[in-house]
């Protein structure tokens, strides 16, 4: 099993095989909670607009997202985990957009399966890729806006790809020095309303579910998520 380590909308559309495209702070966290908190589907949409237009469509549906960091006006509710754990999602279809994560799904047209990556779900990545023991698998960290390299998700796929190799990656000290780096955005005072602290203690919960999020493309180009328990 050869595993490649990527950044980046490029990153994304380079990546083949089993691809999974990671955003910790906080895309792909934040589906795994809106799952967890009762939402039947999730529509990963790349536009503010397809949001807007998909809302239309799906009349029991959440518009979820942001565009610089913050909630974006119109939606429902922001890119926080703390939002959605708030709200029950039972039976809702999530429309999510983002600046990195729901940008790589839509780029990753030459792989052959597609997962979203966390922490909160790497175990279950992991299990579930060792099922399919694929010759080729991308690990494509967004990064902070899809444009700067960001410390948690070189993390999270340093630890796909160590466990992959069956063996240990020791997270704690790592986990904890996110906070000093691409994690301090989450304590400053200013960001309070949109980018709260909990919001970097619900995204750094390693193997919380256990469950995987497939991507699948639409006849639209947009993505439907759907859980898989592993």
């Amino acid at each position: 099993m050869k595993v490649d380590i990527l950044e980046f909308v490029e990153g994304a559309r380079k990546a083949k095989g089993v691809a999974v495209i990671i955003d910790v702070f906080r895309a792909f966290s934040v589906a795994c909670y809106a799952v967890d908190s009762g939402a039947v589907k999730i529509i990963a949409t790349s536009e503010v607009s397809g949001a807007f237009q998909l809302k239309k469509k799906y009349i029991n549906s959440v518009l979820v997202g942001e565009r610089d960091e913050k909630k974006i006006e119109g939606f429902d509710l922001g890119n926080s985990p703390t939002e959605i754990i708030k709200t029950d999602l039972t039976g809702k279809t999530v429309i999510h957009t983002t600046t990195a994560g729901t940008q790589g799904l839509v780029h990753a047209v030459n792989a052959d399966i597609v997962l979203t990556g966390s922490l909160v779900n790497s175990g279950a990545i992991v299990r579930y890729i060792k099922t399919l023991n694929p010759d080729h698998v991308s690990l494509v960290a967004m990064g902070y806006r899809a444009t700067i390299s960001a410390e948690e998700d070189l993390l999270c796929a340093e630890l796909i790809a160590t466990e992959l190799k069956n063996k240990n990656f020791i997270t704690g000290k790592k986990i904890t020095d996110l906070q000093n780096t691409s994690g301090r955005r989450f304590f400053n005072p200013a960001n309070i309303d949109y980018s709260p602290p909990t919001d970097f203690f619900l995204c750094t919960m390693i193997n919380r579910f256990d469950f995987i999020l497939n991507a699948t493309r639409r006849d639209d180009g947009n993505i439907d998520l759907t859980r898989m328990d592993v």
